[in-house]
């Protein structure tokens, strides 16, 4: 299975800075995004660490396992990484008054092959276009999620709750995090969004899909979510990060057929 990525972010139009980060490594097949929050410039710091700690620390790993990590020991290395990042955030929370109190969501992909293995933190989400079904394949860590999970508000009525945004668990806040992960097959033709919440609370799932569906490349359904969020309030940073999955075979097909015309 091949994999191609694209990102990209915003602002968004109601905030000077962004407190999101997104970095991905093609080669490593492998991608990381944030969204930070604390005080005075200390989500970006949060997120930038995560992001840039977690890609550097993974992507080595998985370079040195040279494709050949079985699922079980990338979620072993993922899970340390995320570790390791989360103690480098928490310390210098601590070491810097200005940081005091700062974290960030996560979500990482680690694409093997023909499995996908997600790990994340907080209300930053992974969707999943597999031909024309669009699912959520993260469960939000926040307060509103634990309550639709409980059966004390629909979906219509969290929609419109003033408790959106309250996250439950976040890297970098405590000693120690906790970690979601989960395994998934992944078909060729799949396409993967992670995005932070300026993307999920500005457009609703069905919206997402319908961009996503009309099928242009990934650069341009990026440039396309970022400017409806954008429409539609950008009351937040907008991150997104794209993969899609295309099978050997038909790459060298393309490829062949490329060669035959020249």
């Amino acid at each position: 299975m091949n994999y191609t990525f694209c990102s990209q972010t915003s602002p968004g139009r109601t905030r000077t800075n962004n407190e999101d980060s997104v970095t991905f490594d093609e080669a490593a097949q492998l991608g990381v995004l944030a969204d930070g929050m604390g005080g005075y410039n200390a989500g970006e710091v949060a997120s930038g660490m995560a992001t840039t700690l977690i890609k550097a620390e993974l992507a080595r790993w998985l370079s040195d396992a040279g494709g050949r990590a079985d699922i079980e020991e990338a979620r072993h290395a993922l899970e340390m990484c995320v570790d390791n990042a989360n103690h480098a955030i928490y310390r210098a929370s601590r070491a810097n008054p200005e940081y005091f109190g700062m974290g960030t969501t996560l979500v990482v992909a680690i694409f093997l092959e023909n499995r996908v293995l997600l790990g994340h933190v907080g209300d930053s989400r992974c969707y999943r276009l597999r031909e024309d079904k669009f699912l959520r394949i993260t469960r939000d860590h926040s307060l509103l999620q634990e309550q639709m999970d409980a059966g004390f508000l629909t979906p219509e009525q969290a929609a419109l709750s003033p408790l959106k945004n309250l996250v439950t668990r976040a890297v970098g806040v405590e000693e120690e995090v906790s970690l979601e992960v989960s395994e998934h097959p992944v078909l060729a033709g799949d396409i993967y969004l992670m995005c932070t919440d300026g993307l999920s609370d500005m457009m609703n799932d069905e919206a997402i899909a319908d961009v996503l569906r009309k099928g242009a490349d990934l650069a341009q359904m990026a440039d396309q979510l970022i400017a409806q969020a954008n429409e539609n309030g950008g009351r937040d940073n907008i991150t997104v990060l794209l993969t899609q999955a295309s099978s050997t075979s038909a790459k060298r097909g393309m490829m062949a057929r490329w060669l035959e015309s020249r």
